[in-house]
This record gives C-alpha cells, structure tokens and sequence, in this order.
C-alpha cells in the first residue's frame, strides 16, 4: 500500500515540494519539475493513508476533521495550496479516475425536486444563527462581496455589492415589484425597499433565514414594503418589474436550469430587469468536490460560464449584460476566515471542536478555489425585451459612482 501511495505521490506533485511524514514515522519528499510553494503534512493513520489512496477529495478533508492528516511546519492554507495547485494540472490516472466518476453521476447527485432543495438547504443555512454572526457582517451577506477599492472593510464591501446589484437592476422609480429569490437573511431586500422603494418578496427554503429576516424587517419598520416567504421559487405565480438572486444559482441543480431561467422569464414583466449572481468556474464544466458535497453543500455546483448560458438561451431571455468577478470572493472569504478564527472558542462551545476543524477547512479550501483553481463569480443580467434597458452601461456606472459619492468615499477601482 505504501508503494502505491509513492508511486502515486511522485506523479501528483509536479509543481512545489511536498514533505509527507507516514504513520511509521518515516519521511519523504516529493519534488515536482517545476518550483512552486512548499509545505508538509503527516498522516497518523494507516486508516487515512488507504482512505487517500480510494477517494482523496473525501479522504483529505474528513482526514483532516479527524486529526487524522495534519500540517506539518506549515499552515493548513499552505498545505492546501500546493495539493490545490497540482489536483488542478493532475494527469494522474487515479486523480482522473475520480474525477471522471463525479463527473458521471453528477446529474444523478445534482437532482433537485422541492423536497430535496429543502432538505439541502437546511443542511447548511439552518446552523444556528450565532454561527453566521461571529463570521459575516452586521447585515449577514452570506455571498461575494464587491470591494469597489482596495481597502474596503467587509462591512463596506457588502454594501457596496448590493448597491453594484441594484445598479444592474435599472430601479429607476419608485414601487417597483422585485422578486428576491434567495433572499438569505433579507439584507438585500432590505436595501432595496430602504434605499430603493421598492416593494420585494424575498423566497428562501430555510426556516432560520426566514425567521430572522422577518424580524428584521420588523425592526427596520419595512413590513409594508418587504414580505418573505418560505417558497420554492418554482411555486411563484406572481409577476414583477424586477427580480434578483444572489448565491442561490448554485443550488439549483444541473437538470434545473432551463426550469430556473424559464421561471424568471415568465414571472418577469415585459420590459423586466433580472440579476442572476453566482459562483462559476472559468475551465469549463466540472464536477463538486465530494468532501464539500457531503458536509457543506450537498447537491451544490458551481456552474461553467457555458452551461449557465446554454439555459438561458433555451429560456427566450436576453443576456443584456455579464460581468465576471474574479478576486473579490477571495477577499471576502480571506476576512471571513480570520473572523471565524478569532472566535474559535465560542464555535467549539457551539458545536465542538471537529466541527470548528470543518468549517475551517471548507473556508480555506473555498478561498483558494478563488485564488488558484479557476472559480469566480459571474453577474448576468437578463431581460424579456430587447429594449428593456438602455443601449450603453453607462447608467450602471453612474448609478455606482452617485452612491460612492453619497457615502464620501473615492472612485471605484477595477478589480
């Protein structure tokens, strides 16, 4: 079994130097061709060294939940980045093997009717709510932020995400109907009706998200404007001016698509404005990593760029506008990060002290996804009309730079 592994390590890591100490206590290194980063780790388990060799993308994280793998000398985010960074360019037949598996049986897993959705959903947005507030900003954004400029906080960030969103969605009066699909704990819907006036029914299939964002907007003094549902957004029925969904996309499964962009296009009015944001991947279609899938987000997929749009061709909506928004979400989860760390104690009283290591390896593995494995995140905003939005997007940058100026701060840098 040992040989095997070496065999297999020597194929994998081509790029860097990783340092493996095994159960027995030897030592070895492995050097790829090309200079890279490098780090170390120890498996302290005949156990975790098998599991590696069946299935690695379920083995590792659980390895290292279980004090099984460690890193050596090292942090687990220099671990991470130099196995991320060669999975990435691994020819390896093992590593394609499981990859072409996943692939396989991905729609199979990616099923979605409504008591699935509902069931995924709960599995990781109805933690208890203390959770989420020792890590994300005061308004809860559980999504990419946008960091207009450099040196933005968090809270800064998220704001400015919801108002580069409002842009898109041309809220150019007031008492528009807006669809939140998604509507997480309710700060965009919030925003919108605050800042905005319009009038939004925010969906979400979480119980927690649902109570909480209806007390918010209790205590904002916004029910009048602001109503959520606990609603599948296959059950909608109404019809609205605009509708937005932020971080939801990649719950809806692969199957699901067309059904998705065709509910926006049938619940938009003629001369609508929708805002699809989601986490994509730039190298094509692939496959959810089967430890993230089985203790995060079951039946979650980022989608390629490519699949996204096949759907929303076959929905008869225009694609008016696309933006790709590369960094700005590995910033976000970099602060997240080390919020979440600067809490562990209260997290272990949460829950315990295994859960305190899951959750910190599915933040850094997410980071560096966005930093060295190609994701990022993708804006598409989608018409009924061709003429439902003017001819330039000028008035999306203007509407940007009108709220940079209302809150003192300098012009938008690129990002």
């Amino acid at each position: 079994m040992s040989f095997v592994f070496d065999r297999i390590m020597r194929h994998f890591i081509a790029e860097g130097t990783l340092r493996v100490v095994f159960p027995d206590g030897t030592e070895k290194i492995y050097a790829g061709r090309k200079p890279g980063p490098a780090a170390g780790m120890r498996i302290t388990t005949e156990r975790a060294q098998k599991a590696l060799l069946f299935n690695s993308g379920l083995a590792f994280g659980e390895g290292y939940m279980n004090g099984e793998i460690l890193p050596v000398d090292c942090t687990l985010e220099d671990l991470l980045t130099i196995l991320m960074i060669n999975l990435r360019g691994s020819n390896h037949f093992f590593n394609r093997l499981e990859e072409y598996g996943r692939f396989f049986l991905r729609r199979v897993e990616q099923f979605n009717p409504r008591w699935r959705a509902r069931r995924n959903v709960a599995h990781h947005y109805d933690l208890n709510g203390e959770l989420y507030r020792l890590f994300l900003d005061e308004d809860r954004q559980y999504s990419c932020a946008y960091f207009a400029r450099e040196d933005m906080t968090l809270e800064e960030a998220q704001v400015a995400k919801k108002h580069h969103i409002a842009s898109k969605l041309l809220l150019d009066r007031p008492g528009l109907k807006v669809l939140d699909i998604g509507c997480g704990w309710g700060g965009m819907a919030l925003t919108l009706a605050r800042d905005y006036g319009a009038e939004v029914t925010g969906i979400t299939l979480s119980q927690e998200q649902l109570l909480e964002a209806r007390r918010r907007a209790e205590a904002a003094g916004l029910t009048d404007r602001v109503r959520f549902a606990l609603c599948d957004y296959r059950a909608v029925r109404s019809s609205f001016d605009r509708i937005v969904s932020v971080g939801m996309f990649e719950h809806v499964g692969l199957d699901h698509y067309q059904r998705f962009f065709q509910v926006i296009h049938d619940r938009l009015k003629p001369d609508g404005v929708a805002l699809v944001h989601s986490i994509g991947r730039e190298d094509g279609p692939g496959s959810t990593n089967p430890w993230l899938k089985k203790y995060i987000f079951p039946g979650g997929y980022s989608p390629a760029v490519s699949e996204t749009l096949a759907a929303v061709e076959r929905s008869g909506l225009w694609l008016t506008d696309c933006e790709i928004l590369r960094l700005h979400y590995a910033k976000t989860i970099a602060i997240w990060r080390q919020r979440f760390a600067a809490h562990r104690e209260q997290i272990v009283a949460l829950y315990d002290e295994r859960f305190y290591r899951m959750f910190t390896f599915y933040l850094t593995g997410a980071e560096l996804s966005f930093r060295v494995q190609g994701h990022m995140n993708f804006q598409l905003q989608l018409t009924r009309s061709i003429d439902a939005t003017p001819l330039t997007r000028d008035y999306m940058v203007d509407s940007d730079r009108k709220w940079i100026r209302s809150t003192g701060t300098s012009e938008i840098v690129s990002g």
